[in-house]
């Protein structure tokens, strides 16, 4: 019973929380957001294409698990358009680092979602 792909991963939150990252991943990251079932919990799915790549979920009981320790580092993604961006996180006030990754041909930008977690996104080193 082989792993064949990834699929998604999962945030939980309070609701005002949860809007604010499902404004985040919408208008910085460039995930839009679409069709999630009828859960009995309060959430959204945002795309990545056709792919429900990052599940938003309200906390039970709108308790936070901000702040936990978790061994969550990141959650990354596939771009094209790197200096457009750039130029998104300057104007947001984001601070990001870059990390060069000649070996894969790769240019790296990290940064932080309000909730604090780890956020990568990964270009074509020749996509300047």
């Amino acid at each position: 019973m082989p792993l064949t792909t990834f699929s998604h991963y999962n945030l939980q939150a309070p609701r005002e929380l949860l809007d604010r990252l499902r404004d985040f991943y919408t208008s910085v990251v460039g995930l839009t957001l679409g069709n999630r079932p009828p859960f009995d919990s309060f959430g959204y799915w945002l795309y990545a294409g056709d792919e429900a790549v990052l599940h938003l979920t309200e906390s039970a009981g709108g308790g936070s698990t901000v702040g936990g320790k978790t061994t969550f580092g990141h959650g990354a993604f596939n771009c094209t358009g790197r200096r457009d961006f750039e130029r998104t996180l300057a104007r947001l006030g984001i601070q990001y680092d870059v990390a060069h990754v000649p070996a894969m041909g790769q240019v790296q930008l990290f940064f932080t979602d309000p909730a604090g977690n780890g956020v990568e996104l990964n270009f074509s080193a020749a996509d300047v």
